[in-house]
């Protein structure tokens, strides 16, 4: 598994993972992928709670509420770019 300075390799927590802006993976090992998209899939869903929360606070940060949800949907993007890396491809 190769990364660089702000990267998160798959064996920390995923609270760390959350302030690394850039999870620029290059690996090729289904293992290590699915590791990964654990991760994030536990971030995301970390997010959605907080979010909810936040949401419920009447003294909401609407700035704050923003970058969380455009965080969330990074996440997303980056599960679904993760999972289609684990679909081999198959040439006709």
């Amino acid at each position: 598994m190769h990364f660089t300075r702000n990267q998160a390799p798959s064996r920390i927590s995923h609270r760390k993972l959350y302030y690394s802006n850039n999870v620029n993976f290059s690996s090729n090992d289904p293992g290590e992928i699915a590791t990964l998209i654990t991760l994030l899939r536990e971030e995301h869903r970390d997010l959605d709670q907080a979010i909810a929360r936040l949401v419920k606070d009447p003294t909401l940060d609407q700035l704050h509420l923003t970058r969380m949800k455009k965080r969330k949907l990074k996440l997303k993007d980056w599960i679904a770019y993760l999972e289609s890396k684990l679909i081999p491809d198959l040439d006709a």
